[in-house]
């Protein structure tokens, strides 16, 4: 008993000791518990540049984690294992997240540089008041083509994609809101609408289009395209502004019956514990220099007017992903349609993919 005891007493001693040593070498590098910033991110969705600069800038440490998916994001932050200080989720998580009490407010005169954002971008439905977010970047969903490859059709039109000159040429992004809502779409419907008899009509018209769909596929939809291995996609416009960059042959059109118009804004979860860094970190992505930046690497468009006007003009100007107000007015922000109706519009898209197949 006593060799057990000892050997118990050992282990103590050594994780003590292990314990002292990570936070004498982290305090011996400039950091501590108490200045470093766990932010959690879509994949390359910042400019590397800038973590580098706002440590710089503020001697706090970045810990930088990325998701996937914002049902990922979510149920992360839901289990509150892990430490956020910092995350950006999409307009319907962050309802979401807003319902399940799983974001704190954001402290207003801690971020003066929230002036630089365009107020159509603020006070959306999603965040009245903007109480929990601050837009980071926003964008549509379209269609990416290859006028070479689609006898001169410009997909000005939904309609077009059910050509049956595209057969096995047109790829999709594996999402439901996406795939459903641009079935509603070419109905003349809401891409949230919860009208049975419309969804399983959208149900039908998708199954109509399988003969042309040649996969349903994640990231690797950029690198298809802009590869020529099919000559169609239904994909996020900043998706589309990094296949165009690859292959200027391609363009990109949203629909005249209109789609989706999404945001993706920075928020600090409820379980964050470093909040002066957070609101540092958010204030510091709003400065217009540092916006101008991120939005020329990561290729999405930026709600910061004062950014905008430090871009250069063939990304400003270019109406495909700053798109005029007549057409942003046909455009719907994704509703969150609730555990209920999400899971049927899963369901939905379920039956679409195994009918693809």
């Amino acid at each position: 008993m006593k060799q057990i005891v000892r050997l118990f007493a050992s282990v103590l001693i050594a994780g003590f000791a292990l314990m002292y040593l990570t936070s004498y070498l982290n305090s011996e590098q400039g950091y501590s518990g108490g200045n470093t910033l766990t932010v959690y991110n879509w994949g390359d969705y910042i400019d590397p540049d800038l973590i580098g600069k706002f440590e710089e800038e503020t001697g706090v440490k970045v810990i930088y984690q990325t998701f996937d998916s914002n049902e990922a994001m979510l149920t992360k932050v839901a289990q509150g294992g892990t430490t956020f200080d910092v995350a950006v989720p999409s307009d319907y998580a962050i309802s979401k997240m807003r319902e399940e009490n799983l974001l704190l407010p954001i402290d207003k005169e801690q971020i003066p540089n929230l002036k630089n954002i365009d107020p159509h971008f603020m006070d959306l439905s999603f965040d009245p008041g903007n109480v929990y977010s601050v837009p980071y970047f926003w964008g549509t969903v379209g269609v990416v083509y290859n006028p070479e490859l689609v006898n001169g059709k410009t997909f000005e039109s939904w309609e077009d994609l059910w050509s049956p000159d595209l057969r096995n040429q047109i790829l999709l992004v594996d999402g439901a809101r996406e795939v459903v809502g641009m079935g509603l779409n070419s109905l003349g419907y809401s891409l949230n609408d919860t009208n049975e008899e419309h969804l399983q009509e959208a149900l039908k018209k998708l199954n109509k289009l399988t003969p042309n769909v040649k996969a349903l596929v994640g990231d690797e939809i950029k690198m298809l395209l802009a590869n020529e291995e099919a000559a169609v996609g239904l994909v996020w416009s900043g998706d589309a502004s990094e296949i165009l960059s690859e292959n200027e042959k391609l363009d990109y059109v949203v629909p005249k019956e209109g789609s989706n118009l999404w945001f993706d804004n920075m928020v600090i979860p409820k379980t964050a514990r470093n909040l002066k860094a957070a609101h540092q970190f958010i204030n510091f992505m709003l400065d217009p220099e540092n916006a101008a930046k991120n939005a020329e690497y990561v290729g999405y468009s930026t709600p910061n007017r004062e950014a905008l006007k430090l871009l250069p003009e063939d990304i400003s100007g270019d109406e495909r992903f700053y798109p005029p107000a007549e057409l942003t007015e046909k455009l719907e922000v994704y509703d969150n349609l609730g555990k209920k109706m999400l899971a049927h519009y899963n369901e939905l898209f379920l039956e679409f993919k195994m009918h693809s197949k």
